[in-house]
């Protein structure tokens, strides 16, 4: 396997991982970059750029990042926090009128961010081209009746997290969540991160699809597995219909889904840019610009939910929009704040060491929150600090 681009001295281990994720994990095509105080330490590519092709991996490559793309969404409401344009202890139909709907007028902005809304599923899914009207969306999530009292528990909103945080930015802002993203992250930062692709920005994003290989590494084994099997086999589960909030699932090589500016799963991303975007949250990149204040990152990584999570059903941790480190997905430190993407990709930034990671790939494995080669890679960049 060829990998190209480069890594800074004392960060060899990450290009080693890499290699070791095709030889050994069976990655089709993937990129990884890191930065360190905000200046790119490893950025390296290989593969095919198709999960099903020959044509190679090339540096401005992207790919779809699933939930990845959640860190990223939550950015924006911490910004508009940051800028004093909202509230996150405010009611959430302080804005949207008609999200008081069904016994949710007490759900907080902060709730909607960690997972504590009580809203994962739709009692009926969306199709795909539902699911990519934002109107249709947000109507289906504001009528929807929480199945817990919101702020009281936790469980993870696969689907349901893209409808309520366009639809929140709309309402604050007058601008759809993609256009915001592009104004206001992307663009100030020189990321290579969008949501919401158009046909003339198809031509760089590669197919994606299931691949197998090595299953043990990185496996989640914070309750026994048959929970955890069970829960995804039951088609009654909290856990199978939040994940089947759209239906059928969509087909993610669709042009159409990729024009969808679905915030909590839609994002299309280089690695380089996922990484870019997560080190202006913790610093200057390049010496240019820097999105959080120290306070806005002490907001996001700062716990809000914690155990076992209603739908994942393993222990979890979130703070305000982020994953953070833990069993369910480790990261670089106890003090990481990032987001994983469903079957592999990871975005994450790490304040203490001032690094910021991401991962993207072609190959989507079963993994939900721990992919074996992310976590090689993180444990790769973990060896580089410890051994400079």
């Amino acid at each position: 396997m060829d990998v190209n681009g480069t890594v800074a001295e004392g960060f060899e281990p990450v290009r080693d991982a890499f290699v070791r994720n095709f030889e050994t994990l069976g990655e089709r095509g993937a990129a990884v970059a890191v930065y360190r105080d905000g200046h790119k330490v490893a950025d390296l590519w290989g593969g095919t750029r198709d999960v099903d092709g020959s044509e190679p991996w090339q540096p401005g490559t992207a790919q779809i990042v699933r939930s990845a793309t959640k860190g990223v969404a939550a950015a924006v409401l911490l910004l508009l926090h940051q800028r004093g344009e909202l509230d996150l202890d405010a009611p959430v139909g302080e804005w949207w009128p008609e999200y008081k709907a069904a016994g949710k007028e007490r759900t907080l902005v902060r709730h909607l961010l960690a997972h504590r809304a009580g809203v994962p599923l739709l009692d009926r899914p969306l199709t795909p081209t539902e699911a990519a009207d934002p109107v249709l969306g947000a109507a289906a999530v504001a009528a929807q009746a929480p199945v817990w009292e919101p702020g009281t528990d936790h469980g993870y909103h696969p689907h349901t997290f893209s409808w309520l945080v366009a639809e929140l930015v709309r309402r604050v802002t007058g601008r759809p969540v993609g256009e915001w993203i592009a104004d206001e992250i992307a663009g100030p930062v020189a990321a290579d991160f969008r949501l919401g692709v158009p046909a003339d920005g198809a031509a760089r994003v590669g197919r994606v699809g299931p691949v197998t290989g090595e299953e043990s590494a990185g496996a989640l084994r914070t309750r026994p597995k048959r929970a955890v099997t069970d829960a995804y086999a039951d088609p009654g589960s909290l856990t199978r219909r939040a994940f089947g909030a759209i239906s059928p699932k969509p087909d993610e090589n669709d042009p159409v889904y990729r024009a969808a500016a679905l915030p909590g799963s839609g994002g299309v991303a280089t690695a380089d840019g996922l990484a870019r975007i997560y080190a202006s949250l913790i610093g200057e990149v390049d010496g240019g610009v820097r999105l959080f204040t120290p306070q806005t990152v002490e907001l996001a990584r700062g716990e809000q939910s914690a155990g076992p999570d209603r739908v994942l059903v393993v222990n979890t941790r979130f703070g305000l929009g982020y994953m953070l480190h833990g069993s369910a997905s480790p990261l670089l430190s106890p003090g990481s704040f990032g987001h994983p993407g469903r079957g592999g990709s990871l975005g994450f930034a790490d304040p203490e060491s001032g690094i910021a990671f991401g991962y993207v790939t072609n190959g989507f494995r079963k993994s939900v929150t721990a992919d074996p080669r992310a976590q090689a890679l993180v444990r790769a960049v973990r060896a580089a600090l410890t051994s400079a």
